[in-house]
């Protein structure tokens, strides 16, 4: 296994440039299953773990994925299967965007229930009550979500959401775009992934109103083209790129942004002291002498992102003051805290509430990772912390974060990826 190794105490300085996103280049590259003819390409696409898992996974359904340099290429002309296996999906939660798009183009679709980040359960009832909606028939048998529809085909539907949901929306707006008829979407996510989604299937010829906005209108059409489409950049990763600049007190411009997608998180940044300047495609964060406390509740956009929260909570450790961070997505995203405090931090947890009482000088030591962004949230740690910090398991962190220590060494991080062996 890998794991990291941080010399904290360095003020990281500089500039970087931002992935693609993730989280919009999953659904992209389930999007590019509908079309039946014709190549698909899909431009700044991350170099992570969870796509190349994806690109195995479409490869397994019969797709043709040829990747170049951050350029997809995607033919579906030849799907020879519509089961998404579960030595596949199990490693990753967004397997079930194929669901939509393989129900959508041929009828049935044999998708084996997901895994993913180990932070609570996460259910994927929405995905499933949408596809109901649009005349799908679903059964759950032997660990596999066994969908299809009659001769006819999928029809437009209303499909009003409980909860916003990113994933749910995006395999309505895929498996809606070709049924028969109307579909409304009601409490839709206005995610800009989603809304990058719309932009892609729209280009494919797709009819969608309303998007980022709560009400989604979809006209079906019979086929869609192949398209090229360049991707969004991860907002996620610049906020936690930003957040290592201002934990460490140093300076650091994040370029290929839309700062339009960072609101919510650059108004928490200025509220701690810390200066923003932006322009059309880069943010700059200058950190104040002392960073204020700065509590936090996290929601779906355009409100701070529950992604950014265990980051945050590093970022609080060497706040003055008290804060407190709430987590209104998921209440269960907190195993970060025990590491943190094997680091020295002083947090306690009450349900999805965290108390954070800083400053709070952090030693180095060696801690685990649990998921994506805790792992994200015990690198910051390291960067601050006084010695040598080891964060192991950072598989987690590969599967969400493009080359993140070569990023943060060329802030000026002591950082290094090495080897170890662990024994159970």
């Amino acid at each position: 296994m890998d794991k990291l190794v941080i010399r904290g105490g360095t003020k990281l300085g500089g500039t970087v440039h931002a992935s693609g996103s993730k989280n919009a280049a999953l659904p992209l590259m389930a999007a590019a299953l509908l079309p039946e003819n014709g190549r698909s390409t899909l431009r700044r696409i991350p170099d992570l773990k969870d796509i190349r898992t994806f690109s195995m996974l479409l490869e397994q359904l019969g797709a043709a994925v040829d990747a170049n340099g951050g350029v997809f290429s995607i033919n579906a002309e030849n799907i020879r299967s519509v089961r998404a296996p579960y030595e596949l999906v199990k490693q990753m939660r967004a397997s079930i965007y194929v669901l939509g798009p393989l129900l959508a183009r041929f009828g049935h679709a044999s998708v084996s229930l997901p895994g993913g980040c180990a932070f609570g359960p996460r259910p994927i009832d929405l995905h499933l009550m949408a596809m109901e909606k649009l005349g799908a028939t679903i059964a759950i048998d032997k660990g596999y979500i066994e969908a299809s529809v009659g001769p006819g085909g999928l029809k437009g539907g209303d499909i009003e959401f409980p909860i916003s949901t990113v994933g749910a929306t995006g395999n309505a707006l895929m498996a809606a775009v070709l049924a028969d008829g109307v579909t409304t979407i009601k409490n839709a996510s206005l995610e800009p992934e989603i809304v990058a989604l719309c932009d892609f299937l729209e280009t494919m010829g797709a009819e969608i109103e309303g998007a980022g906005t709560p009400s989604l209108r979809i006209t079906g059409v019979k086929r869609l083209h192949a398209a090229e489409f360049s991707n969004i950049f991860d907002r996620i990763e610049a906020a936690t790129l930003l957040t290592a600049g201002a934990i460490t007190g140093g300076e650091v411009c994040v370029t290929a942004v839309d700062p339009a997608h960072l609101t919510a998180v650059l108004r928490a940044f200025e509220q701690t002291g810390c200066e923003i300047v932006t322009d059309t495609e880069s943010v700059t964060l200058r950190s104040p002498e002392v960073l204020r406390r700065t509590d936090i509740i996290a929601n779906p956009y355009p409100l701070f992102p529950t992604d950014m929260q265990a980051q945050w909570i590093a970022l609080m450790t060497q706040a003055e003051g008290t804060s407190e961070i709430i987590d209104k997505v998921y209440h269960e995203r907190f195993k970060h805290i025990p590491e943190l405090n094997r680091l020295g931090a002083h947090i306690e947890i009450n349900d999805n509430e965290a108390t954070i009482h800083g400053p709070r000088k952090l030693t180095g030591t060696t801690v685990m990772s649990t998921d994506l962004r805790a792992s994200a949230c015990l690198v910051l740690a390291g960067l601050v912390a006084e010695g040598e910090t080891e964060v192991l398991r950072i598989y987690h962190l590969d599967r969400g974060y493009e080359q993140i220590e070569k990023k943060l060494s060329g802030l000026g991080a002591d950082i290094k990826r090495r080897q170890y062996q662990e024994f159970a």
